[in-house]
Formats: structure tokens, sequence, C-alpha cells
């Protein structure tokens, strides 16, 4: 019945953007981008509470919003995490504890519109700016995002390849704007002239096209060495995305698994994260 309501709901949206783009291509454009960018879910739940409450750190006005940081101390090099989409810094939960093992000194933080910390919308551009902060403010070594925040370490570090930024991880991110944008299309049905607006929309207030966000793109100029992980059966991100990263990252290895599903929690893929810090 949920599944029928939110299939309901999301072509109601689209016939919306469809009528709205006769009159107003810029104001259908900018309606549907705010939608694209508005998270359903990833506020902090009851029994993540104590975990995240436990390392709470500061938060940081970046942009006018309060970003919520988390720290796990230790002695060795400093890690920053990034989740990914509808999702919080608790998602590290399991990682962490291996990474703690190796004395690692652990950072993360809410993405705008997620967890504790304040916002409304999230995007790449919004996402890459907070890292941006964050990383000047701690100088950490080493980064780490799934799905989102994966797209997003590779955009930082293609926008800012000189930072402290030493390795790079990446765990079933997405490879091109352009697929999300159409799975965005297909799903709520809006015409070519809407997304056409979205193309503009973005030009200009982004200096970006939607062909233009590429992680294979981005890696062609990455030297730091990464770990890419994706998995084969993933319904979220198509493998795909990574087998092309990987191509075109020279300095990357690419660890496929299979039936471990899009959020890559088990032992086994974070021990293998750990081993490739660590060495």
């Amino acid at each position: 019945m949920k599944k029928i309501l939110y299939h309901t709901l999301a072509l109601s949206y689209g016939a919306y953007f469809n009528s709205l783009a006769l009159f107003s291509p810029t104001s259908a454009a900018k309606k549907a981008f705010q939608l694209f960018s508005t998270p359903r879910k990833g506020g902090v739940l009851p029994h993540q509470e104590e975990f995240l409450n436990n390392a709470k750190d500061k938060k940081v006005l970046i942009n006018g919003l309060n970003i919520q940081t988390y720290h796990w101390p230790g002695d060795n090099e400093t890690v920053l995490l990034m989740h990914g989409w509808e999702s919080n810094a608790f998602r590290w939960r399991n990682l962490i504890e291996k990474l703690q093992e190796k004395d690692f000194n652990i950072l993360a933080f809410d993405a705008p519109g997620h967890g504790y910390s304040n916002g409304t919308m999230l995007n790449l551009p919004i996402y890459t700016n907070s890292a941006k902060e964050i990383i000047k403010m701690h100088h950490p070594k080493y980064i780490i995002g799934h799905s989102m925040g994966g797209l997003a370490t590779i955009h930082h570090q293609y926008e800012n390849p000189n930072t402290s930024i030493q390795k790079i991880v990446s765990l079933g991110a997405p490879a091109e704007l352009s697929q999300l944008m159409e799975h965005y299309q297909n799903l709520l049905k809006f015409n070519d002239r809407v997304l056409q607006g979205l193309d503009k929309y973005l030009y200009e207030h982004y200096s970006f096209r939607i062909n233009d966000i590429s992680t294979p793109y981005y890696a062609r100029s990455i030297s730091k060495p990464g770990l890419i992980i994706h998995d084969k059966e993933d319904t979220i991100t198509p493998f795909s995305a990574s087998e092309a990263l990987h191509k075109s990252w020279e300095n990357s290895q690419l660890i496929a698994t299979t039936g471990l599903g899009h959020s890559l929690h088990q032992d086994e893929v974070n021990r293998k994260i750990a081993e490739f810090l660590n060495s």
C-alpha cells in the first residue's frame, strides 16, 4: 500500500511540473530540483541516539547551517567518514569498530538535512562544500564515502586536489548525475521540457550541467590511491558505476562483492577498508 501511495505521489509531482513548465520552465525546474534535493528521512532514530550522543563533538556553522560532527579519538591517522542519502553518521558503527581496533582517529558528520544537522535540502554542491570546510578544520589523511557520500568525496578531490587527503575509499557510489536524473524523470514521468529546464537551472545556479557530474571523468585527474568497493547485486546503484570509476582512476583498486547489498556493512568489507588505510 505504501509503495502504491508513493508511486501515485511521484506521478502527481511529475504532472504538476509538466503543467508548470508550459508557463514557466524556470519555476518548474526550480521546484523539481528542490524536490530532488529534499530527503524524506535520515533523522536520528531512537535506537541510534546512544551511539551518536556518546561521540557528539561540536556543531560547525557552514553556509548558515549548524553541522553536527562526531569524534572517536585515536592515536593513528585521522579518518573522515561521509554517509549517503537519507542516512546519518550511525551507518558507520560497524566500520568504526574495525578502525578503532587499529587506533585510528575517527571523524564523521551528519550531512545537511540529516541526523542532528540543520537544513532541509542536500545536493552534491552542498555536501562537497560541507566536506571542504570540515577537511580544512581537521586535516584528515583518509576519507571514506558511501553512496552519495562517495560521489561527494570524489567530487571534492577533483575540485580540491591539494588538501590533506592521501587515500580515498568509495563504497557503492553513483557515477553520473545524468543517470540519477534519468531515474528521477522515469519515476515522476516529467517531460524533456522540465529536464532541459533542470539542466539550465543547474548551470545558472551552480555553474555545471547535468552531464558535467561524472566520477569517471573526475578520476582521470586524481593521483591519490583509492579503494572502490561495490556489490554486483546492488539494486540502488549499479555495479557498472564503480567499474567505470575504476577504469578511469589509474591509482585505484576495485573490490567486487556479491550478495552484500548497497549498504556494505559486513565485516569483510570493513576489514578490507581498515587494511587499505593501514597499509
